[in-house]
């Protein structure tokens, strides 16, 4: 239990003190995109545009997050950030397709 409570202190940690890069998050993910279907594009863009919405005020995306790892802190950020079952789930599958 300490040493999961560790890790998501680490992980929000970190996320917290990333800086803010408009740019970087502006610019599409090409070799992502043209390998996707149709259907998980939107989801991806969905995903991503709430994700700037509810968390891109405070954070960037992380570079790599396991879905274990994802899971936990969008647990945490939920009530933090009242976000839906709905921005929990599109937000998930976002960061840890």
């Amino acid at each position: 239990m300490i040493r999961l409570r560790t890790a998501l202190t680490t992980v929000l940690s970190v996320l917290a003190l990333s800086p803010i890069t408009l740019s970087r998050q502006a610019q599409p993910k090409a070799g992502n995109a043209q390998q996707q279907t149709q259907g998980a594009k939107s989801n991806v863009s969905e995903g991503e545009k709430r994700f700037r919405t509810n968390c891109g005020r405070c954070h960037n995306p992380p570079e790599e997050i396991s879905p274990r790892e994802a899971r936990a802190v969008l647990r945490q950020m939920r009530v933090r950030a009242m976000l839906s079952a709905e921005d929990e789930r599109l937000i998930l599958k976002y960061l840890a397709p």
